[in-house]
């Protein structure tokens, strides 16, 4: 290490425009059209149960500059007793300080009992990739964003016979059961509680008419559509994105069309919001094929995500 580098633990609100700041500079050099805002970062270290006093750091040169960010998400159980690790590092000391970002991760992780690291790097984060397997991690999962145009014909959902269409605010406890029903058998499954809904819909953001649920013929609630407009993305990016935050189909309920008819009435509605493209992230080796049906409808994907894997060490 070429300089002199010290950490300290997340301290609050005064730390909010400093760690914006630094994230947004070195998004803009990477050229990974993200970034973030002050509303946007307070909202996502007040997920119920994520404590940034204890799971977020950040790294200082000899000059006081704020050299590096990192985020550990371990504060839920999972069947793999993973952590992952989101973090970014000035452009002029990548590959000196993340050595130390990651024994932070190791050291706390030890302390929750966990047993998996995680990391992941974006396909222009080449840089990143070398230096990850050089440490001995491992590519275990691709992710993609998709977008899709707006402006064209967009086919109408057809939904199976009994089955209706419902927005608004729906009860938290039914919703995350239906979201763990849907996800359980996924990739890296996080079960969600009642918590986590009334959080989201809490959110500035939130808009009940883009939380769409399909309802069976007696009364379950069998998919979901979870769709969001980024005000502050959009206005940062210059943009009219709006996301197919999330989608899915209950067990019991898949290879009828719903989750096409989901999909599309979530594309509708992002339209008559005046967005002009629809984008959502995916799991690659999705085990509902969730890809092929995305480009069935006309997304493509803009860029992918490595995530990485290592034992605790």
């Amino acid at each position: 290490m070429t300089a002199t580098i010290t950490s300290r633990l997340y301290a609050g609100e005064a730390d909010l425009a400093p760690i914006v700041e630094f994230v947004n500079l070195c998004e803009a050099h990477d050229r990974t059209q993200e970034g973030t805002s002050i509303e946007e970062l307070r909202n996502d270290l007040s997920q119920p149960g994520f404590d940034p006093t204890r799971d977020v750091r950040l790294w200082y040169d000899e000059a006081g500059r704020l050299v590096g960010y990192g985020e550990l998400w371990a504060h839920e159980e999972t069947a793999d007793g993973d952590g992952f690790l989101w973090f970014q590092v000035h452009p002029e000391l990548r590959g000196e300080i993340e050595r130390d970002m990651l024994a932070w991760a190791d050291a706390r992780l030890r302390e929750l009992g966990r047993r998996m690291l995680r990391v992941a790097a974006r396909d222009v984060e080449a840089q990143r990739a070398a230096l990850l397997e050089s440490l001995g991690f491992e590519p275990v999962r691709y992710f993609l964003r998709m977008v899709r145009p707006l402006d064209g014909p967009i086919p109408e959902p057809v939904f199976p016979a009994g089955y209706t269409l419902r927005d608004g605010d729906h009860d938290p406890q039914a919703w995350a059961d239906l979201y763990n029903e849907s996800f359980v058998d996924h990739f890296n499954f996080h079960a969600r509680e009642a918590e986590h809904v009334r959080h989201w819909q809490s959110e500035p953001d939130y808009r009940p008419d883009l939380n769409l649920v399909a309802v069976a013929p007696d009364g379950t609630l069998a998919a979901f559509a979870w769709c969001s407009i980024n005000v502050q993305e959009n206005e940062r990016l210059g943009r009219r994105d709006g996301w197919i935050g999330l989608l899915g189909t209950r067990r019991g309920h898949r290879r009828i069309g719903l989750g096409r008819a989901m999909l599309l009435s979530g594309m509708q509605r992002l339209r008559a919001a005046g967005m002009e493209r629809a984008a959502l992230g995916v799991d690659a080796a999705s085990p509902t094929g969730a890809t092929k049906l995305y480009e069935s409808v006309g997304f493509r994907t803009e860029h992918s995500r490595t995530l990485y894997s290592r034992d605790v060490t």
